[in-house]
């Protein structure tokens, strides 16, 4: 089998399943998936981890089915976490310049990074992510990079999301006894963002809403980096749930209704035939109108978008995404979703793809897997960035030898 460096895997831990992809860098630099394992998961809910064991024996079968498909051993992943306990904030951070040419160095953006994490988080509170937005120098903002201007006083604007100790610890314990050691805790519409957007959007402004089976995560992201962010524990779960309840059918008719008869806009059903709905306890099945399905979903799917503009404009974010709405998650196939969201945002909505990515594209070509291709890419780039910084370091290693050679030889 192959090193196990040489490959990127991405792991979902879904309210419904668990996702698992293998990818290899290529020769030309691009990720190519080579592998893909996917399981039903019944240890999770709302994305929180109610039954270790049954979570651990999911990442095993899907893990199992991704090395078989790869040819490969996995021993490392990235893995998303998206409970509804993750919290994000917006912070701020100021050091003073103490050099006496004022030149800021690494080690100040460093500082004014720390300084921006240091707000006082509850005790059972850990910080997963530090995104920077935007720095200032002697209050001129919008520098992506102050490494090597001058001045007196550096502040940074951070984006912090944050997790709870013990249910990421939970995580870590599940990924673990499946025989993985976690490169990674990844929030996943970061991951999710990566996969979906184009830089265009990134850049002028785009809000990407995730919805699983038990959760919806989103992010707003506005030049290039992450704004707002959050989670709501609606997910696609609610949507069928709610069909089971009113129609008093079996969870399991009630998804296969959704799945294939479901709208939730009443105004985009033409053909109102009626649908045969089995009823609990094995009693006769009735006739339900189509009309009648989407007059259930339709509420559900008004509340979800409606919490979400809602949360922006509590956030100063009234004016909502510049680039529209992309949608993604095995949740947002829904017939009806994305004209629901045009509706409630006012902007043009796209479902999301995974892109960028080789190999076994027409395998991962759905909603489904946008947030494992989005790992894959993460730890790309992440493993990208360490190597320059390598490069970095040895290049000035390097100057400073023939600098000492160069004095060693006037001795």
């Amino acid at each position: 089998m192959a090193k196990p460096q040489q490959y990127f895997v991405g792991v979902d831990i879904g309210s419904s399943k668990v996702g698992v992809l293998v990818g290899q860098r290529g020769d030309d630099g691009r990720m190519e998936v080579v592998g893909r394992g996917l399981a039903p998961n019944r240890g999770t809910r709302r994305g929180n981890i109610v039954n270790v064991e049954a979570t651990v024996e999911a990442l095993k079968q899907a893990t199992e089915e991704a090395e078989v498909m790869a040819g490969v051993e996995i021993s490392q992943a990235y893995v998303g976490v998206a409970g509804a306990d993750v919290r994000s904030v917006n912070s701020r951070g100021m050091i003073s310049v103490t050099r006496k040419d004022r030149e800021i160095t690494r080690q100040d953006i460093r500082r004014v990074l720390e300084a921006a994490q240091s707000a006082a988080l509850p005790s059972d509170r850990e910080i997963l992510h530090s995104i920077p937005q935007e720095f200032l120098v002697d209050e001129q903002g919008g520098i992506a990079d102050p490494l090597g201007m001058l001045g007196s006083r550096l502040e940074v604007a951070v984006h912090l999301v944050t997790g709870n100790v013990t249910r990421s610890k939970t995580l870590l314990t599940c990924v673990n006894r499946a025989g993985i050691e976690v490169v990674e805790l990844v929030f996943e519409p970061l991951a999710t963002a990566r996969a979906i957007l184009t830089e265009d959007e990134r850049e002028l402004g785009v809000l990407l809403i995730d919805i699983g089976a038990g959760t919806a995560e989103y992010a707003l992201v506005l030049d290039g980096e992450v704004y707002h962010s959050g989670v709501l524990p609606v997910g696609a779960g609610h949507f069928t749930n709610d069909l089971a309840m009113v129609l008093r059918t079996p969870f399991g008719e009630a998804e296969k209704i959704k799945t294939h008869h479901g709208c939730c806009l009443e105004g985009m059903v033409i053909d109102d035939t009626g649908i045969s709905v089995p009823t609990v306890a094995g009693g006769s099945s009735r006739v339900v109108p189509k009309r009648e399905l989407a007059g259930i979903l339709q509420p559900r799917a008004e509340e979800l978008f409606t919490m979400v503009r809602n949360d922006l404009s509590k956030h100063g974010f009234e004016d909502g995404p510049r680039c529209g709405v992309v949608l993604s998650g095995g949740g947002a196939q829904l017939e009806g979703l994305l004209e629901m969201a045009e509706q409630i945002f006012d902007c043009g909505v796209r479902y999301g793809l995974p892109r960028g990515l080789g190999g076994l594209v027409d395998v991962i070509g759905s909603p489904s897997w946008c947030t494992a291709s989005g790992l894959l890419l993460y730890g790309l780039s992440a493993e990208e960035s360490q190597e320059r910084s390598r490069r970095r370091t040895l290049s000035v290693r390097g100057m400073m030898n023939s600098l000492r050679g160069m004095f060693s030889e006037l001795l």
